[in-house]
C-alpha cells in the first residue's frame, strides 16, 4: 500500500501531540511539527523521492534521525517511537487536543486529575461541573468546551481540500493505467473547490469490457469494499477517504458529469428549469421524451435550457442562474493571473528557506514579485523581528534585488495587531516598507464588538496596507473570531486598504461568502500563500480556488497587477499624518 505525505505527516503530528502531553522537550515537538508541515506541503511524494534514492536530509528540517523516520513511515505504515508513546499516553487523549483553547497541558491535568481520556468523559465531566474545579480552567472555560463539544456532535469526517488532493490524483492516475479508459475525471465538492470534501466521486468513460473496476476494487490502498458491480463501485481507503466510481457511456458523459459535480441546490434547480422545457434531465443526459438532446458535455446540457456554461465553483444555487440569464457571469480569476505573492515568510523568523531561496522559488513558479513579510517581535515562538532585525532584513532586500533578475523582492511585515488595535512596531519602522501586513495572533475570544473596534483602529493606522486572514479560522481546528465582517469591508473600502485570501489549506480565509461580499462592496483582495517554505507557494492553486467560489474576477485581486501598477495602489494606502 502507498504511504502519502499525508500520512507520514499524521505520524509526525500524532507523536508531537503525544509529547506535549508528556511534557517533553518544546524544541523535539517543534522539530516534529515542522517536519510533518515539511511533508504536507512537499510538491512531491516521499515514498517516490526515496524510490529514487534522493537524499531526504535536504529538505528543510530534516536531519538524520526523522529522515530515517520518514523511512520507516513508508515502509511500514506507523513508527516505533509513535508506538511507544502510545503506550504512555492513551491515542484518545490527542482528540482532545483538538478543541481550541485547550492545549497540553489542561489535556495532562484533565487525564491526571479527572481521569478523562475520551471527548464523551469530558463531556460529562464538564456536564457535571467537575472541569471548572481544575487550576487553570473555572466556569467560562468550562462553558466553552460544553459548547465547543455541542458543535462537533454528529459532525461527518471532512477531509481538507489539500490533502484529498495527493490520494485524489494518486488514484486518477492509477485508473487511467487501466485498459480501455478514456477519462477518469474527480467530481462533487473536489471539482466545485470546497474547502473539505467528505467524499470522492470519479466518473470515467471506457471501451466495453475494460476491467477499470477490477482494477479500482484492487487498489492497494483499498480498505474495505462497499458495493462493487459493473458500472458503479464505492470503497474506503486506508486514510478513511470514501471513493465512489462510475463508468458512464461518453454520450452521457456531460450529464454524468454535471449531475455528480453539484451542488444539489444547483442540479434542483437545472431540473425545474428543463422541465419548464418539456425536457427530463438526470444523469443519463437530457431527454424529450425518449429521445435524447443533449448529453455528451455539460456545455450541451446547459445550452438546451438556454444557459451558458457555468463554472463549477459557481455552483451552489447562489444566483448563478440569474447572472447566466443576464449574460454577468464573472470572468473568474485563474492562477495563471496573479503576477505576485503578498505575503511570504523567510527563515528569519518561523519560515525554512533564506529569502533568496524563496525569491527563485517564486520566479520559477512564474511570479514577477514577493514580499517577505516575517513576523513581527510580539510572536516570540516565530522569533519575530524587532526593529533592528528588521532594518537589517531590509538592507538584505535591497542587495538581494541588486543581484537578482527577473523578480523585485518587495519590503513587508506581518505585524501583530495587538488587544488595543495598535501595531507591534514603531510608525518609523513602518513607513520603511513597501506594505504592512496585519494578523490578529491572540486574544480570539474577545466579543464582536471588541474585536471588530480592535481591527478597524488597526485599519486606521497610516501604514496599514491588508488585513491577514481576516477571520482567524484554521479549518476542522480553530473556529473562527466574532467578527462583523461587513463593517471591516466597509472601513477597507473607505480607509483604501485590502483583505487577504490566505491560499494555506488550513486557512482558505476569506471564506468564499465573504470574498463575494467584498467583490460587492469593492473591497480589492490579494490571494496569498502565507508561504513557510518554498514548497507552500503551490498553495496559491487553492486560494485562487476559494477566490472562484467568491466570483472573484482577475479585476478584484490586488496582486494581478504589474509591479507599477501594484506600488502606485500601495502607496494610496499610505495616509499622510
Amino acid at each position: 500500500m502507498s504511504v502519502h505525505n499525508a500520512d507520514v505527516a499524521a505520524v509526525f503530528e500524532e507523536i508531537a501531540d503525544l509529547l506535549e502531553i508528556e511534557g517533553s522537550n518544546p524544541f523535539r515537538i517543534r522539530a516534529y511539527r515542522n517536519a510533518a508541515r515539511t511533508l504536507r506541503d512537499l510538491p512531491r511524494e516521499v515514498g517516490a523521492m526515496l524510490g529514487e534514492g534522493e537524499d531526504l536530509t535536504e529538505l528543510p528540517g530534516i536531519g538524520d534521525d526523522l529522515a530515517a523516520k520518514i523511512k520507516e513511515v513508508v515502509e511500514t505504515g506507523t513508527a516505533t517511537a509513535l508506538e511507544e508513546h502510545r503506550k504512555k499516553v492513551p491515542k484518545s487523549l490527542t482528540e482532545l487536543l483538538r478543541i481550541p483553547g485547550i492545549g497540553p497541558k489542561r489535556v495532562k491535568a484533565l487525564y491526571h486529575d479527572l481521569g478523562i481520556r475520551r471527548l464523551d468523559q469530558l463531556q460529562k465531566a464538564a456536564q457535571g461541573g467537575r472541569v471548572r474545579s481544575l487550576k487553570g480552567f473555572g466556569e467560562k472555560t468550562e462553558r466553552y468546551i460544553l459548547n465547543q463539544l455541542k458543535e462537533r456532535t454528529g459532525e461527518q469526517k471532512r477531509f481538507q481540500l489539500a490533502v484529498a488532493t495527493p490520494y485524489t490524483e494518486a488514484l486518477i492516475a492509477y485508473l487511467k493505467e487501466s485498459p480501455g479508459v478514456k477519462q477518469v475525471v474527480a467530481a462533487g465538492s473536489y471539482r466545485r473547490a470546497k474547502e473539505t470534501i467528505g467524499d470522492l466521486d470519479l466518473l470515467v468513460t471506457a471501451v466495453p469490457g475494460s476491467p477499470v473496476m477490477d482494477r479500482f476494487v484492487s487498489y492497494p490502498e483499498v480498505e474495505e469494499i462497499l458495493v462493487q458491480g459493473p458500472t458503479k463501485a464505492s470503497v474506503r481507503l486506508a486514510c478513511k477517504l470514501q471513493v465512489d466510481v462510475r463508468v458512464v457511456p461518453e454520450d452521457s458523459y456531460g450529464a454524468a458529469l454535471q449531475y455528480f459535480t453539484g451542488s444539489k441546490a444547483h442540479s434542483v434547480t437545472l431540473r425545474q428549469l428543463a422541465q419548464q422545457r418539456g425536457l427530463k434531465l438526470n444523469e443519463y443526459g437530457l431527454f424529450k421524451g425518449d429521445r435524447s438532446v443533449a448529453g455528451a458535455t455539460e456545455e450541451s446540457v446547459y445550452s438546451a435550457v438556454g444557459l451558458p456554461w457555468i463554472p463549477p465553483e459557481l455552483r451552489e444555487n447562489r444566483g448563478e442562474f440569474d447572472a447566466a440569464r443576464a449574460g454577468r457571469l464573472p470572468a473568474l480569476v485563474e492562477l495563471a493571473d496573479l503576477r505576485g505573492d503578498l505575503h511570504a515568510h523567510t527563515k528569519a523568523t518561523d519560515g525554512r528557506n533564506s529569502m533568496r531561496e524563496m525569491a527563485e522559488a517564486a520566479r520559477a513558479c512564474g511570479l514577477e514579485y514577493l514580499a517577505i513579510t516575517d513576523h513581527s517581535r510580539r510572536l516570540t515562538m516565530a522569533k519575530g523581528l524587532d526593529p533592528k532585525r528588521l532594518f537589517e532584513q531590509l538592507e538584505e532586500i535591497d542587495r538581494l534585488n541588486a543581484m537578482l533578475s527577473g523578480i523585485t523582492v518587495l519590503k513587508g511585515i506581518e505585524v501583530d495587531i495587538l488587544e488595543d488595535g495598535s501595531l507591534d512596531l514603531p510608525d518609523e519602522d513602518l513607513c520603511r516598507l513597501d506594505l504592512v501586513v496585519g494578523a490578529i495572533h491572540s486574544h480570539f475570544r474577545l466579543s464582536r464588538q471588541k474585536q471588530t473596534e480592535r481591527i478597524l483602529r488597526a485599519m486606521d493606522h497610516p501604514c496599514f496596507t491588508i488585513f491577514a486572514h481576516p477571520s482567524g479560522r484554521l479549518i476542522n481546528e480553530r473556529a473562527p473570531y466574532d467578527v462583523d465582517m461587513a463593517r471591516l469591508l466597509r472601513h477597507a473600502r473607505e480607509r483604501g486598504c485590502f483583505l487577504e485570501v490566505n491560499a494555506h489549506p488550513v486557512r482558505l480565509d476569506l471564506t468564499d461568502t465573504d470574498c463575494r461580499m467584498a467583490r460587492e462592496e469593492g473591497v480589492m483582495l490579494s490571494i496569498d500563500s502565507d508561504a513557510h517554505s518554498v514548497f507552500d507557494l503551490e498553495n496559491l492553486r487553492y486560494g485562487v480556488g476559494q477566490a472562484r467560489r467568491g466570483w472573484l474576477e482577475k479585476k478584484d485581486i490586488l496582486n494581478t497587477r504589474t509591479l507599477r501598477e501594484l506600488r502606485t495602489l500601495l502607496k494610496r494606502t499610505m495616509v499622510k499624518t
